[in-house]
């Protein structure tokens, strides 16, 4: 059920563009291209099961693991009052 000038449905919308948002920013950020032999970040060998099963890789699993658990901060805070957004 809508309320005021918002349309049925509205609300399922704005969950499916974020989900959008999410898969394709997940997307973009994904390694394209010729795989590294070695490693950028360590030099370890990358075997040819990962490069393989991924092209474009360029961090081995250890490297990439590190790299994955690194916090990321993506988006606005739509949860902010406004006495946050004027410090």
């Amino acid at each position: 059920m809508a309320t005021g000038w918002a349309p049925d449905g509205a609300v399922q919308d704005q969950i499916d563009d974020t989900i959008t948002d999410g898969v394709m920013r997940a997307r973009a950020r994904m390694p394209t291209g010729e795989s590294e032999t070695h490693c950028v970040e360590c030099g370890d060998e990358i075997p040819e099961a990962r490069r393989r099963a991924m092209p474009g890789v360029r961090t081995c699993m250890t490297c990439q693991s590190a790299r994955d658990r690194r916090p990321t901060n993506i988006g606005f805070n739509r949860r902010g009052n406004k006495d946050s957004q004027l410090k």
